[in-house]
């Protein structure tokens, strides 16, 4: 399954979320424009690296990606769903939601992977946090999803509710399956990241609160 669109409709331009996202784009260009040695240099820089913590690499790393792949989807996910997050939070709430979901995310892949000596980068605990956001706000949305059955390719609208959830359970139980094993250690999905971002997700939204214009629009369609 591959989630194209939300049906939630968002009442305000997504500022920070297209910001977020060509931000993060043109971090990545500068990248691919490096030669081997440079960008393994620069990775491992500004990555966050467990076993050399630095905070500064915290906030750096959330804007790093490791390919093409693994920031088109980063940032698909984030356009899915990061719109109504920030219309609910409005611009600068947002943004200060977003670094804190990738703060949490890395935070808590450094406590499970507390010796680890490669580079963890990417936006993809923020964006967890963004998801478990969205399942706090909007349950009953539904999410319009590429499905592929045998040979035929169709749509359908799953809930967001059990998208979600599912979601983030296949990261709990992954990132079980990884403790005591090597293969963390040598790179792949930071799966504790993302359960991280995404719980903190859940408990932010409700702590930093909605902006009153978000409170007056939902109290009006009550």
């Amino acid at each position: 399954m591959f989630p194209l669109r939300d049906t939630q409709p968002s009442y305000s331009r997504p500022l920070i979320t297209i910001l977020l996202i060509v931000v993060n784009a043109l971090a990545f260009l500068y990248e691919v424009s490096l030669d081997d040695y440079s960008r393994n240099y620069f990775i491992a820089q500004y990555g966050l690296i467990p076993g050399r913590f630095h905070f500064s690499a915290v906030l750096t790393s959330m804007f790093l990606h490791g390919g093409w792949m693994h920031l088109i989807g980063n940032m698909w996910f984030l356009w899915i769903f990061g719109d109504n997050i920030e219309d609910v939070l409005g611009h600068s709430k947002y943004l200060i939601f977003y670094l804190l979901c990738g703060c949490a995310a890395a935070m808590t892949q450094v406590l499970f992977n507390a010796g680890s000596r490669l580079p963890m980068v990417g936006a993809s605990g923020a964006i967890a946090g963004v998801m478990g956001a969205y399942l706090i706000k909007f349950p009953h949305s539904r999410i319009v999803t590429l499905v592929f059955v045998f040979i035929f390719i169709t749509t359908i609208e799953v809930p967001a509710v059990l998208m979600l959830l599912y979601w983030f359970f296949i990261q709990i139980f992954s990132g079980v399956g990884t403790i005591g094993y090597s293969h963390v250690s040598q790179g792949g999905t930071a799966f504790f990241a993302h359960v991280g971002g995404f719980v903190a997700g859940m408990l932010l939204i409700n702590v930093m609160g909605a902006r009153p214009k978000y409170l007056q629009r939902r109290d009006l369609n009550w």
